[in-house]
């Protein structure tokens, strides 16, 4: 069973998945965002094909740790979640900051900025679960 991490924006959804036995992340998509429904439709089917068991959603916090109008567009999307998924635990993780993180290892990697929209939110998913997996690894 794995675990997986969503970066929630406006226009896409960033993906990742933990390996089986939980201790990496890897990107596996960024959904282009249509409608709740199809945005639904798509993380049902990875949640299938990944064997998915729990989702940590980034939730966007200002810098002095209150919510701002995007962390509450997530609360919103948080609870579809829960709605449609009820037999995963949907976890919330604290995401400041990951976004620059995944802008600056990508420019660090040299990827054009074409190709760095495609993927910044997948980027972002995967530091978010992989701090979720750092901070629970069990010994």
């Amino acid at each position: 069973m794995r675990i997986m991490g969503l970066d929630v924006g406006d226009k896409t959804i960033g993906i990742a998945v933990s390996d089986a036995l939980g201790w990496t992340a890897q990107g596996v998509e960024t959904i282009r965002r249509t409608n709740i429904k199809e945005d639904l439709k798509r993380l049902e089917e990875l949640v299938k094909e990944k064997e998915v068991h729990k989702m940590i959603v980034g939730l966007p916090k200002n810098m002095n740790g209150t919510l701002g109008p995007q962390g509450e567009k997530v609360l919103e999307f948080v609870e579809k979640l829960k709605k449609r998924f009820n037999t995963l635990e949907i976890i919330l993780w604290d995401e400041r900051l990951t976004t620059v993180a995944a802008e600056r290892t990508l420019i660090g990697a040299d990827v054009r900025r074409e190709k760095r929209k495609q993927v910044i939110d997948m980027v972002a998913a995967t530091y978010i679960l992989q701090g979720y997996l750092d901070g629970h690894k069990t010994k």
